[in-house]
């Protein structure tokens, strides 16, 4: 049986890719296969969180269609991509493959490697944008050495089984060094597939040229808004060559994203239809991710500039509307925490962490704390599983089951997911430990700020007010009353 599944996928994937007539009815098959597939997983996942995934997924499948229909999407690109995600059985269950890599992990560790990483090669930016969570400059020198970041994605890649990657910065397209660039890593795991943030301002014809010929590769541009948000906070005229950036991958047939930071400015304009509809049919984007502005690094002089707990939840209700009723693929990475099974920091598997310009091991980008060096590790005869070993990394872990998966019958409030935003001062107490560093001043400041301890404690409380009722009715409830149907079966 697994077998005839397997045939159908891969003759229905190649349906999607290559045949315009066909393409309707292969993803409608692909479509129930999705559905099947994660109806089918197990009850660590709520019934609601599942369907949440499905939407998700089926998103991302029906406007993959829309720009291949649009011919804005390569066929040949997306073939490799799909080759990349599920090998060239067109197997959907690509873990499978990987499970060597996986066990031989879980025997030195006692447990699964995370499923990815974020690395930020390096922290230079031609950009400088206001709240920003790195603290870029274009001044700003320190980066990795290649060969370190290449032994990172070599490492992810063979002892993880991981097939997956995230770049982010600064800005990534800037990174050099050696003479050497991104472009030769991705070149070297060809069988890997990456996802870059950018703000796009370096997307020429060439790059873009390159990034079609890999094929392995997917920017996620990144928007605050319309052109007079986006020009306010990463400076006038970058709109356009944000515009210019998607032309250009467009041309090329290289599948891009949307990255937004959700901040007080443009909350009104991300409880609007148009923007999505505009940049999902208009500019031809495949998939919109959602960051709403923490205050850590420039962050913390602009907290007028973060999201209030009633805005999130009416994000949160958004994000909602546009998944099951536009079909709209966004993720946002406080309120969608129902894709991933709650938080996926501090290395957890289904999970990642996160690796700067100085080779400092955190929990997230936006756990801005280390206690291991990627460097020291590798001199000192370690590798990247040795790296997320520290205490802090274990209890984020620890935390995480006690919170999502330890006792099905009582779980945590799935729509305050993140250990630093939404529980700050059990992050504080009982996660983060002596041993740990802030990556910079700022981070480090901030935990002897009780001023800024006190806001978002607040932060948390209010929101907690305004969604544990709505994570009860929608998420908890509905699962009551489908083990009720079941036994009554």
């Amino acid at each position: 049986m697994g077998t005839i599944k397997q045939v159908i996928f891969k003759e229905a994937v190649n349906q999607v890719i290559a045949n315009r007539t066909l393409r309707s009815v292969a993803v409608r098959q692909l479509d129930k296969y999705l559905y099947n597939s994660i109806m089918n997983l197990g009850k660590e996942q709520l019934h609601q969180e599942k369907l949440d995934q499905f939407a998700f997924a089926s998103g991302i499948l029906h406007q993959a269609k829309k720009n291949l229909d649009k011919r804005v999407i390569n066929p040949n690109v997306v073939k490799k991509m799909a080759q990349v995600f599920v090998g060239d059985s067109y197997s959907p269950d690509r873990y499978a493959t990987l499970n060597t890599a996986k066990e031989t992990f879980k025997e030195k560790h006692g447990e699964y490697p995370p499923t990815f990483l974020v690395l930020s090669p390096g922290k230079g930016c031609n950009l400088h944008c206001v709240g920003c969570y790195a603290s870029a400059d274009s001044a700003i020198a320190e980066k990795l050495d290649f060969e370190t970041a290449r032994r990172i994605v070599k490492e992810n890649h063979d002892l993880f089984g991981s097939r997956f990657m995230t770049i982010s910065g600064g800005e990534p397209f800037m990174y050099k060094d050696s003479g050497k660039t991104l472009l030769d890593i991705f070149e070297e795991f060809n069988d890997t597939f990456f996802l870059v943030y950018t703000n796009g301002t370096l997307i020429n014809e060439t790059i873009a040229g390159k990034l079609a010929k890999l094929g392995n590769v997917t920017p996620a541009i990144s928007v605050e808004g319309w052109e007079e948000q986006t020009d306010s906070r990463r400076g006038k005229g970058i709109y356009s060559h944000i515009l210019k950036a998607m032309a250009n991958l467009r041309k090329v047939g290289v599948p891009f994203g949307i990255s937004v930071t959700a901040t007080s400015q443009n909350f009104d304009i991300l409880m609007q239809d148009d923007f999505y509809d505009y940049f999902f049919n208009e500019e031809g984007a495949t998939y919109m991710w959602q960051f709403q502005l923490m205050p850590i690094g420039k962050g913390k002089d602009v907290v007028d500039l973060m999201i209030q707990p009633d805005q999130r939840v009416k994000l949160y209700e958004k994000w909602s509307t546009l998944l099951n009723e536009k079909h709209y693929p966004i993720a946002d990475f406080w309120n969608s925490g129902s894709l991933s099974s709650g938080c996926i920091a501090y290395g957890r598997f289904g999970g990642y962490f996160y690796i700067d310009w100085n080779g400092n091991v955190m929990p997230c980008v936006f756990v801005p704390y280390y206690k291991d060096n990627i460097k020291d590790i590798y001199a000192s005869g370690k590798d990247l599983g040795d790296a997320i070993q520290s205490k802090m990394f274990r209890n984020g872990r620890a935390w995480q089951n006690k919170y999502r998966f330890d006792d099905p019958e009582h779980r945590g409030n799935g729509l305050m997911s993140c250990s630093i935003r939404d529980h700050y001062d059990n992050f504080k107490h009982h996660i983060l430990t002596p041993d740990a560093k802030g990556e910079d001043a700022d981070a480090e400041a901030v935990l002897s700020d009780p001023m800024y301890e006190a806001m978002m404690k607040d932060f948390d409380d209010e929101l907690s007010r305004l969604t544990d009722k709505l994570f009860e009715e929608k998420y908890l409830k509905s699962e009551k009353n489908l083990v009720s149907h079941e036994v009554d079966q």
